[in-house]
């Protein structure tokens, strides 16, 4: 059974979202907040699996709920996603930041949500690769920030190639062919690297890359 918390300002847009995943056999709604801030409290109360939450909302944005769930050690079994008009803004970008796994247009088709909470409650990023080279073409061209960027010297070197060709897009069956290793121990790698940075998924491991400077705009 996925629990799912839904987070939104819009009456009618958690109503649908709510009849959809109500209607499907494994998956539960725990709930529903209209505010950043209510959804903060329903998710310390129920600790779903997933967290569905607006962007853009009163009282607490979907970021700053995003990054304090994220900074909870109690809450580290839930996975948000953000919920979205605009697709890849820079309000996603600032959720992938602050912790999220993912995120989804509201004008996704109904398959793509369920398999999408399906994805991230195995505990993949909901990031496909062509999604990571969109991302990646919308906001690499700005300068790392290395301020808020971790140290990646923990890194070993195979750890931090393949962190940056996960960064570029690459699946790890990809990442494996390119260096010549199984899928297997490129994915080892990579949980290893995420473990290490404190990354919660693949999709906070490619934006810790670019933020770092190990990948830039002209190297993708």
């Amino acid at each position: 059974m996925i629990t799912v918390a839904l987070v939104d300002d819009q009456a009618l847009m958690r109503a649908g979202f709510r009849a959809l995943l109500d209607a499907e056999e494994g998956i539960e709604v725990v709930g529903e907040a209209a505010d950043g801030e209510r959804g903060l409290a329903l998710v310390r109360a129920a600790v779903p699996d997933i967290a569905l939450i607006d962007v853009q909302m009163p009282v607490m944005t979907g970021i700053e709920a995003t990054r304090l769930i994220a900074a909870d050690p109690v809450l580290a079994s839930v996975r948000v996603v953000i919920l979205t008009n605009y697709g890849l803004d820079e309000y996603v970008f600032e959720a992938l930041r602050a912790g999220a796994s993912g995120f989804l247009l509201k004008d996704t088709e109904p398959e793509d949500l369920l398999r999408g909470l399906e994805v991230v409650a195995r505990g993949d990023a909901l990031l496909s690769p062509s999604v990571t080279r969109t991302l990646i073409g919308e906001f690499v061209s700005r300068p790392p920030d290395r301020s808020t960027a971790p140290d990646l010297e923990c890194l070993t070197r195979r750890e931090r190639e393949v962190t940056a060709l996960a960064a570029r897009g690459l699946t790890n069956e990809e990442i494996a062919a390119h260096m010549v290793i199984s899928p297997f121990t490129a994915k080892t790698h990579i949980s290893r690297a995420m473990t290490k940075l404190g990354a919660r998924d693949r999709a906070q491991l490619v934006v810790f890359a670019y933020e770092s400077g190990l990948v830039r705009a002209r190297e993708t």
